[in-house]
């Protein structure tokens, strides 16, 4: 567990505030901290959402998850007013402890600015305000589960490849020979056999699987197919009114485009079309008449 959050509690505690812990992952750490006995505060410090409007607004620290910019965390449903209960007051501070994973800088910028908008002073980790520690794994505590476990082969996982690449280098350097060191992607292939481990030649299909209705084989189906299909190349329908008893159009066909041509700019274009088709369809009715169900 990162000493972040007991360090973070025991700082309201001295500054005499109650403390509110919201997000599910947040209140699970902070439980088994306290089962643990890794945060050592009384129980009397700690206050539901239905008791923050029986204290004033400076006696109240408020620990939620949303770092990253996640748009169900708590933090971003506080930004956008939606939170059951609270609500950002002009004034409020509100402390970014964590670095934003990479590819998450837009989501977490988004709230940054969402939160300033309602009021709130917004300070992010820096070198000039560093409060920050890190829920991750050191060097030397990598080593040292190595050296624990003592693997004869390694492949690390999650994370961007450079540290993939990083954390190999690790491993090597605790004994790991780096022939037994696989950096992986998505979709290759590790085979075990009889206690020694080798890469495949095969790889496995992992692009989105996208389910519709009951099918979540992850195969394409015909209406994904279809849905691929109008995302690329747009719709163009024709609608034509015949009045089936006498085989006569009653009007010139209609044509609706959508993401084929901008319509504004195209008239003459659908209007051509619709004249064309108009031909056609005549020429037809007058030697065929159209079947009656």
């Amino acid at each position: 567990m990162s000493t972040e959050l007991p360090r973070s509690l025991n700082v309201q505690l001295h500054c005499n505030r109650k403390i509110a812990v919201f997000g599910r992952s947040m209140e699970n750490v902070a439980e088994i901290g306290r089962n643990l006995g890794i945060i050592k505060i009384p129980d009397s410090s700690f206050i539901s959402g239905n008791e923050l409007n029986t204290l004033p607004a400076n006696r109240i620290c408020i620990i939620c998850t949303g770092s990253q910019g996640e748009p169900m965390a708590a933090l971003s449903r506080i930004a956008n007013g939606t939170h059951r209960f609270i609500k950002i007051i002009p004034g409020d501070t509100v402390l970014f402890s964590s670095n934003p994973i990479p590819g998450n800088g837009v989501s977490v910028s988004g709230v940054i600015n969402q939160l300033t908008r309602v009021g709130a002073n917004v300070v992010t980790n820096s070198p000039l305000t560093s409060f920050h520690t890190t829920g991750h794994a050191p060097v030397e505590e990598q080593k040292l589960m190595l050296n624990l476990i003592k693997p004869k082969y390694f492949m690390p996982n999650h994370g961007e490849y450079k540290m993939l690449v990083q954390h190999s280098h690790t491993a090597q350097e605790t004994g790991v020979p780096k022939e037994n060191c696989f950096i992986c992607s998505n979709g290759d292939v590790l085979v075990l056999r009889n206690g020694e481990v080798f890469e495949a030649d095969e790889r496995i299909q992992t692009d989105a699987i996208y389910v519709d209705g009951n099918d979540a084989s992850g195969l394409s189906t015909s209406v994904i197919k279809d849905r691929k299909s109008l995302a690329e190349n747009g719709l163009v329908a024709i609608i034509v009114t015949i009045d089936s008893r006498y085989n006569k159009i009653l009007c010139r066909p209609s044509i609706v485009s959508r993401g084929f041509v901008y319509i504004k700019d195209s008239q003459t274009l659908l209007k051509e079309a619709e004249l064309v088709v108009y031909e056609a369809l005549r020429k037809r009715c007058s030697r065929e008449r159209p079947s009656v169900n």
